[in-house]
């Protein structure tokens, strides 16, 4: 059985082989979206970015939130 091998790998990059350089029609591109992104966010993105601060919040600190919720349940099968 014959397998073949490839020796170098097989893409090509947007500036082949030049300087990196952005286009005048990126930076606008860029620039549109940056003055969207800055304008007075909504009230749903207000809610989405405290979600993920709740998020973050619980996610960090995840098994001493479960302790706290399951130690509750705990005392009560104890008592009962």
């Amino acid at each position: 059985m014959k397998t073949d091998l490839i020796a170098a790998p097989c893409w090509s990059t947007s500036c082949f082989g030049d300087a990196a350089q952005t286009s005048p029609m990126e930076l606008s591109v860029l620039g549109d979206h940056l003055q969207h992104c800055s304008a007075t966010p909504g009230p749903l993105m207000r809610l989405r970015w405290a979600a993920e601060a709740l998020n973050r919040f619980v996610s960090a600190r995840f098994v001493t939130t479960l302790a706290l919720l399951t130690l509750p349940m705990l005392v009560l099968a104890l008592l009962l």
